[in-house]
């Protein structure tokens, strides 16, 4: 079943158009890796999906019952965010914003489901950390977590390793592989082309070449030639 079809999209702001005829779907459980060129448009892509923009053309559909507001985000960080002075609980809880409606506060079932997450990630002994004390690595588990307090569906993760160690960046790496072996869609952008064909089953590459499709077919294209020659998206 495809949870989510984008068809003919063109990508950008105002008169400046990154991409454009960009069609492709998403079946559920898949786990679909993003690379191409910087400035290609592929945060743009994510943020379309989760309509935080427009697209100036196409369409994008939804199935299976989700729904933009029933994706969980993990967006890059910024140099502010990382100094954010709340606990990690408080951070995680925020996840379940979606949840909320009409109510001032959260009720006691998205307080359990945030901390079912975090043990999921194996923070639960960081719950009255300040977020801003903890390692990168350690971070990027909390804000995972928030992001699953959203979804059970499907995870958009914008290079969710960029900044880790090796050792971090592969612990990383692992947990969202359990994550979609459990049946959550992963759709996450990557600079890491030999991290991509490995624990990817898709590969969509946008920016002076197109493809879309499995990883097999993706090592064979001329996109995925150039890309793999050099052992890293540039």
């Amino acid at each position: 079943m495809d949870q989510l079809t984008c068809k003919n999209l063109k990508l950008g702001y105002e008169n400046i158009t990154l991409t454009e005829d960009l069609s492709f779907s998403v079946e559920k459980g898949d786990y679909l890796c993003i690379v191409g060129e910087n400035g290609a448009g592929k945060s743009t892509l994510m943020r379309t999906i989760l309509r935080l923009q427009k697209p100036l053309a196409g369409t994008i559909e939804y199935n299976d019952d989700l729904t933009a507001s029933k994706i969980g985000y993990l967006p890059q960080q910024t140099v502010v965010q990382k100094d954010f002075p709340a606990s990690v609980f408080e951070v995680v809880l925020s996840g379940c914003q979606n949840s909320l409606g009409l109510k001032l506060f959260y009720s006691k079932a998205a307080k359990k489901r945030a901390m079912d997450n975090m043990a999921r990630l194996g923070i639960s002994d960081l719950a009255k950390w300040c977020y801003r004390d903890l390692s990168g690595g350690q971070q990027q588990r909390v804000l995972l977590a928030r992001a699953l307090c959203a979804t059970e569906k499907m995870l958009l993760l914008d290079e969710p390793v960029a900044g880790l160690d090796p050792l971090v960046t592969n612990e990383m790496y692992e947990l969202i592989k359990r994550l979609n072996d459990e049946g959550i869609t992963v759709i996450m952008i990557s600079h890491d082309i030999a991290a991509s064909v490995k624990y990817a089953k898709h590969i969509l590459h946008i920016g002076n070449e197109f493809f879309s499709g499995t990883v097999e077919d993706y090592k064979k294209s001329a996109a995925g030639s150039s890309y793999l020659e050099g052992g890293e998206a540039k």
